[in-house]
């Protein structure tokens, strides 16, 4: 089986009055190659007249986000011209590229109404060859994302990028990505094979496994070593994974702010862009 290398808990990192954890970078890990960043908002329960979601304009380039609605929703607008409200159980990919400015807030309904709140931003970065492409935006509710479901009903994965067991996933992507969001019933078994070539992503939301005979709690990230294919996962509690693996690009990494380049004049550059509108313009 392959080996556990390291098992990262989430720092916590309050955004306003926002729940966040972030299991990635930290002072223990910076990256899993091509898995730059993460965030965990939630679990929480907003009250009626909230303010919502706190991340109003801001710009991006150079890598790709994938947002994970588990409750709630987020209402995305970009200067791409894409907009949607995305609920429970939908999924957003957004490729920067070369750049764009987006908003991602919540729905007049929920900042109204209130309730549940837990939404994951995971960043993916894109190789050199792509850095520059030109944006793009998707945004499908959970009722267009396939699923496969295992052990005699006790396993939903929803497949979101890639492929899982034989199921294409709902996103076309630049890079070779595989997401996968895995929701376990206790006692559940899984069985997983990932090239050694490729890097795993396993970062377990909520519940309790054990993968490979270690014990991988709630808001851990695990990080592993690239000497076997196989994995084992056994649900000690209900569980949610968030699942992904990939070749890893090899390529320098300099990231400042919302920007994601391969060089530090790269990055200096897109400040420039930036404020000189050649990101987009943002209207209300």
């Amino acid at each position: 089986m392959r080996t556990i290398k390291k098992i990262h808990q989430a720092d916590y990192r309050p955004i306003a009055d926002l729940i966040t954890y972030s299991p990635m970078p930290t002072a223990s890990l910076q990256m899993i190659d091509p898995f730059i960043f993460l965030n965990h908002h939630g679990p929480q329960k907003y009250p009626p007249n909230n303010n919502g979601l706190p991340f109003g304009p801001h710009p991006h380039r150079g890598m790709e986000t994938v947002t994970f609605i588990l409750e709630g929703d987020i209402a995305h607008k970009d200067s791409g011209g894409h907009k949607s409200v995305i609920d429970r159980g939908g999924v957003q990919w957004m490729t920067a590229g070369s750049g764009l400015i987006h908003a991602e807030v919540s729905s007049e309904e929920f900042k109204n109404d209130g309730g549940d709140l837990e939404i994951l931003q995971l960043w993916i970065n894109l190789p050199a060859k792509f850095k520059m492409t030109e944006p793009r935006y998707k945004g499908l509710q959970e009722k267009d994302i396939p699923v496969v479901t295992l052990d005699s009903g006790n396993i939903t994965a929803q497949v979101i990028s890639g492929e899982f067991k034989g199921t294409k996933g709902a996103f076309d992507t630049l890079t070779d990505i595989h997401l996968t969001t895995i929701r376990f019933k206790k006692g559940s078994h899984l069985k997983l094979q990932v090239s050694g070539e490729e890097n795993i992503f396993f970062y377990v939301v909520s519940g309790e496994l054990k993968v490979n005979g270690e014990q991988a709690m709630y808001r851990h990230l695990i990080e592993f070593d690239n000497d076997d294919e196989n994995l084992e996962i056994e649900a000690v509690e209900d569980s949610t994974l968030i699942f992904g693996h990939a070749k890893p690009f090899k390529e320098p990494v300099v990231a400042r702010g919302p920007f994601v380049m391969n060089s530090m004049e790269e990055i200096n550059q897109a400040y420039i862009d930036y404020e000189a509108g050649k990101l987009g313009s943002w209207e209300e």
